[in-house]
């Protein structure tokens, strides 16, 4: 999940969208008075995909309990997505290669040891070393030594890129330079784990022991996930409700019946239903939060499929999609039509990426699909709930209304399977796939997505030429510089369309009445912090 780091001294970058919209934006106090200290509150969930381990975690379901349990070395601000320093006391670096990072002491992990610079480096080591399949390995690999570490047979577990020099200091040397490498610690993944986890993690996935805001208390599959508030937590973002329950649900219109009728206290997005003709407004009221995400959804379309490994076919496909329709009629303008590989408001973005082959021509696209030479049905595969089941129906209508080919849409059964089949490669058609940034930095929307066997590449996409440029922007200190070649990266993934840009997420939340405050944060997360229970 999905899906804001760069640090140092008291400086912080965020980009221009982000500041101005920081200005924007719902949910603020409406309601006078004392808030409830002790109060429980209960938001929205699907099911993880995994146990709630950090460097295994990638979507949200999974993301909404790990986030808070967990605190890393660099925070986000939930509504400008400003990075600022959270368990690191200092990250220094004179050359974007070698990182000296010195953490605050008299922070505990929540069975109460204390969180100690090899927390880190063990951690990291853990998740980066190949035997041990962690979703998220691939974040680590701008250290020195993770190609041998994360090697089918490797012959060490350890980095030669991470070495400890005391109990609050460790330091980071890459195998380049890498200018993003001080923001993107701040993703989950690079959080610490105590000493307990290394003694039996299958166990400690059961259970899991953070550092953060909230602590773990239970997790019954298909029903929820409990946490409580840790009351020895030293950070900024401390929460002010004691209970938390991240409450499983099949159907996304049950969930916001029972916001309406406050027996559930916050959703980061609102079903079918609600949104059809803006209906939510009037539902909602002073009880509608809004804020501005970073994020993109677009379709994957597999090469590992017989048939869909052809450039004609994609260009096609993504010609018949009336993305200015669907986000009007469907989403009611809680979406925007996308039009490229980056999310609007990442510093980097530039608007028609995608050109003539994100809009709507169905005459181009017909020339396209009978170059293609493609015959049988199109399918779009999905997780039904969550609301995402409607847009890809409208799409499948379009493709079909503007190619006369036979396109129908096949559901998961929730996004816990839905995931399982895109990871296993089991797709049999073109699928969904949504982004939330992890960290504010254009190279988080390419690098996980499109560098040959990254962590959420879900059409198998491998180009040697995007490969290599994004090697080079990785290895650029310049950020400016850095930040063309990312471009230039993109330019190239456009031109093969291995997914297909469909639409871009405004941000829209709901919470109960009971709640005087609570904040969509970046992410399409409650911002826990921002949470206060009236009295």
């Amino acid at each position: 999940m999905r899906l804001s780091r760069r640090f140092w001294g008291a400086t912080a970058v965020v980009t221009t969208m982000a500041l101005v919209l920081a200005a924007c934006g719902g949910g603020g106090d409406t309601k006078s008075g004392a808030s409830n200290a002790d109060a429980s509150v209960s938001v929205y969930g699907t099911e993880p995909q995994n146990t709630l381990i950090p460097s295994n975690t990638n979507e949200l379901g999974g993301t909404k309990a790990v986030q808070p349990m967990f605190a890393a070395l660099v925070g986000y601000r939930g509504d400008t997505a400003a990075p600022y320093n959270l368990m690191a006391d200092s990250i220094t670096t004179t050359d974007s290669k070698v990182f000296d990072i010195k953490i605050k002491q008299g922070w505990k992990f929540h069975d109460g040891t204390e969180v100690k610079a090899k927390n880190f480096v063990d951690a990291w080591n853990w998740a980066a070393y190949g035997p041990n399949g962690q979703i998220n390995e691939g974040f680590f690999s701008a250290i020195e030594g993770y190609d041998t570490v994360s090697a089918k047979a490797p012959t060490t577990d350890k980095m030669t890129g991470l070495k400890t020099v005391g109990d609050y200091e460790f330091q980071v040397t890459l195998s380049a330079p890498f200018s993003v490498f001080s923001t993107m610690i701040g993703y989950t993944a690079f959080a610490p784990l105590p000493d307990v986890f290394f003694k039996d993690p299958k166990a400690f996935g059961e259970h899991p022991v953070g550092n953060g805001p909230l602590k773990f208390v239970s997790r019954t599959p298909n029903v929820n996930i409990k946490l409580t508030r840790f009351d020895d937590y030293k950070g900024e973002d401390k929460v002010k409700f004691k209970d938390l329950e991240v409450r499983i649900y099949a159907s996304q219109e049950t969930a916001y019946q029972d916001l309406q009728s406050n027996k559930l206290d916050f959703m980061e997005t609102l079903p079918p239903s609600a949104i059809a003709g803006g209906k939510y407004k009037a539902d909602l009221g002073d009880k509608l939060v809004q804020g501005h995400l970073l994020g993109l959804s677009t379709i994957a379309v597999p090469y590992y499929v017989p048939g869909y490994n052809n450039p004609d076919l994609r260009k096609a496909i993504s010609l018949a999609i009336n993305r200015e329709q669907i986000t009007k009629t469907v989403m009611n303008d809680t979406y925007v039509p996308a039009d490229g590989y980056v999310s609007q408001g990442i510093e980097g973005y530039r608007p028609g990426v995608c050109g003539e082959f994100c809009k709507y021509d169905p005459a181009k696209a017909k020339e396209y699909f009978a170059k293609s030479g493609f015959k049988g049905k199109l399918t779009i595969a999905s997780n039904a709930d969550g609301g995402r089941k409607e847009p890809l129906v409208a799409a499948c209508n379009s493709i079909k209304n503007a190619l006369g080919v036979e396109c129908d849409f096949v559901p998961a059964t929730d996004f816990g399977q839905w995931r399982s089949i895109v990871v296993g490669k089991k797709l049999t058609g073109m699928g969904r796939s949504d982004w939330s940034a992890d960290y504010p930095s254009i190279e988080d929307f390419l690098n996980p997505i499109y560098k040959t066997g990254a962590s959420s590449n879900d059409s198998s996409y491998s180009n040697p030429a995007v490969d290599a440029k994004l090697k080079q922007a990785d290895g650029t200190a310049d950020k400016a510089a850095a930040i063309k070649l990312y471009q230039e990266a993109e330019d190239l993934i456009a031109k093969d369309l291995p997914s297909i840009p469909v639409w871009d997420e405004k941000g829209v939340a709901a919470k109960s009445s009971r709640l005087k405050t609570a904040n969509l944060d970046f992410r399409r997360l409650a911002d826990y912090s921002s949470i206060e229970v009236a009295s």
